[in-house]
């Protein structure tokens, strides 16, 4: 019985050895394990699932068990070797591994590489969502498990991308509870609606809750399969198994569409449109739309804003500049693309309007290890757009701990290169999810900066910059505290810094703040407030509209003064109508 049961081993192995294969990649060597239907035929899908870490393709292909659905839908797996069990989920040493694996497919079975898909487990799930960054153009899918990047990542792709992501709520190797933000920040990126469809005891199986987000742009959906109580494996069992589901979702998904595609890249749909003062300013949202067809031409793309036809556009680039006062409450950006054939998609954006009487927190949504919504960082090498979440490196919002600190919450900004005005952060700029606009008044723009890991200190300068008029306040300060490179220190002496400005009309602006030109000079900028002097007074202000009857003036306490400084001028009109606001005589 020994004897029989070695032999069928052997047998296994041997078959399993039969369906290995290597290919040079980058001058390496690098293996994959394949399965390959019988009466295959052309034009047929590919599967492409990575192990986790410190494992191997072929416990991959004993625990997805995809042969029978791959037998019945006729598709390719692939079980790629990662270099030293491990796969590169910063780099592109293994995206040019998936891309080689890809033509070799090609070569040798003519599958459609407009149906490949990707997915992985653990570490191999990392490497999935590390893809979706780099070689959305390549894959018309992706299924992570178990697996999402641990120091957090930028939601941005060539394209909008399905996800079918799958984990276990017990996991305890790569925890559940972050999963939602990764899922949250595929929702936003794809343009999907953000509460999920939620369907509880999946196909009969009481531990899986599937949530379903979209459709998004380009119809993508952005699946999260929660399995109750599983820890960190590929979850078969009550008749559900991982790898049919990730083939019943991937199979909907081909690069090529028979209709057009469309998306906004700008303004992201929940951007807030804030105003300071006491009534709405004007805005001008520039509107950018992608548009294509991959079987006949874009026609044109119609623009609408609150469901009124703003332009036409026949030619690319597909953009447009939306101006007009927006009154509180919610608006909403429409784009349809209409390709010779008559087909048509739609991308949409919706937008609220929201007012700020006397300050404006901009530091009311930090967080630590986030890039929060309205901030956008670049130090050199990469951009981040909030909202981000479980950043562990670079530019994000850092919680310091130390006692006594002079601070909770700060937004670390650097300069990896050295060059003038690459260690940087923006607030309200055409690439975030916030409008800003000032009505006439005195402001204020207060902060407090400090160094992160400057012995000898880092000037930085800030700034309120108008996107008609110019540049309205600009300083450069040069902090006295450094932290010194860890949260934990406790600090005092952050300089507090008050940079007074007025503005005369209706403006648009974004606020940028800008580590010093050297290579690794750094910031730490909190309590970042926008202040307005308000210039209503304890009585309403009336606009008068017929001759001036007197003016008299008033100190701040209400008495009648004619000292000079900041005081109060009540205007009485002959109609009886009254306007009392602050002036500085």
């Amino acid at each position: 019985m020994k004897k029989l049961f070695v032999v069928a081993l052997m047998s296994l192995i041997v078959s399993s050895a039969a369906f290995a294969d290597n290919l040079t990649v980058d001058g390496t060597t690098r293996s994959y394990v394949k399965y390959v239907p019988s009466n295959l035929g052309e034009n047929r899908p590919l599967l492409i699932s990575c192990h986790g870490m410190s494992q191997n393709p072929d416990y991959q292909k004993g625990m997805l068990k995809i042969e029978t659905v791959a037998d019945t839908a006729k598709f390719v797996t692939v079980f790629p070797q990662g270099i030293d069990n491990a796969w590169d989920i910063s780099g592109d040493r293994d995206i040019n591994f998936v891309k080689a694996i890809i033509d070799k497919m090609v070569t040798d079975y003519k599958i459609d590489r407009n149906r490949v898909y990707l997915s992985g487990f653990s570490m191999g799930g990392m490497f999935t969502y590390h893809a979706m960054t780099k070689i959305a153009d390549l894959i018309a899918a992706f299924a992570p498990i178990s697996g999402y990047p641990m120091g957090g990542m930028s939601f941005t792709s060539a394209r909008p991308v399905p996800i079918i992501h799958t984990h276990g709520t017990a996991d305890d190797v790569v925890s559940f509870n972050r999963v939602q933000s990764f899922i949250d920040g595929w929702v936003k990126r794809n343009n999907c609606p953000t509460t999920a469809r939620k369907t509880t005891n999946y196909r009969g199986a009481s531990h899986i809750t599937r949530y379903e987000y979209g459709p998004g742009d380009n119809g993508v959906y952005v699946v999260l399969m929660e399995m109750a109580n599983k820890g960190h494996w590929i979850s078969n069992d009550n008749g559900v198994l991982t790898g049919d589901e990730i083939w019943r979702f991937c199979k909907e998904y081909s690069l090529v569409n028979r209709k057009p595609t469309v998306s906004l890249s700008t303004p992201l749909t929940g951007t807030k449109l804030y105003t300071m003062g006491t009534t709405v300013a004007e805005h001008s949202i520039r509107i950018v739309a992608n548009a294509k067809s991959d079987s006949s031409e874009i026609a044109k793309v119609a623009f609408y804003g609150d469901s009124k036809l703003l332009a036409t556009l026949t030619e690319p680039p597909y953009e447009y500049t939306w101006t007009k006062i927006f009154g509180k409450g919610a608006h909403s950006i429409k784009v349809v693309a209409t390709d010779k054939e008559g087909e048509t998609a739609t991308a949409v954006a919706l937008l609220n309007a929201l007012i700020k009487v006397k300050e404006m927190d901009l530091s009311a949504d930090f967080e630590g290890g986030a890039v929060p919504a309205g901030w956008m960082t670049y130090d050199g090498e990469e951009k981040r757009v909030g909202t981000l979440a479980n950043l562990y490196s670079g530019c994000r919002v850092l919680a310091m701990t130390g006692e006594p600190r002079d601070f909770d919450l700060g937004l670390y900004i650097r300069n990896k290169s050295g060059n003038k005005e690459e260690g940087i952060a923006y607030y309200a700029t055409d690439e975030t999810s916030v409008r800003l606009a000032l009505t006439p008044a005195k402001y204020s723009l207060n902060f407090t900066v400090c160094n992160w890991n400057m012995t000898g200190f880092g000037a930085i300068t800030a700034r309120v910059k108008s996107t008609a008029n110019g540049v309205l306040v600009k300083e450069t300060i040069t902090p006295t505290c450094n932290i010194g490179n860890s949260a934990s220190n406790s600090f005092s002496g952050a300089t507090k810094v008050e940079l007074p400005f007025e503005v005369t009309v209706d403006t648009p602006v974004f606020i940028a703040f800008f580590t010093d030109a050297a290579p690794w000079a750094d910031a730490i900028i909190a309590d970042i407030k926008l202040v307005r002097e308000d210039p209503t007074s304890v009585e309403s202000i009336v606009d008068g509209t017929t001759k001036i009857e007197k003016e008299e003036c008033f100190n701040l306490s209400g008495r009648s003064t004619g000292a000079q400084g900041l005081v109060l001028k009540r205007t009485t009109y002959a109609d009886g109508k009254v306007k009392v606001e602050k002036v500085l005589r």
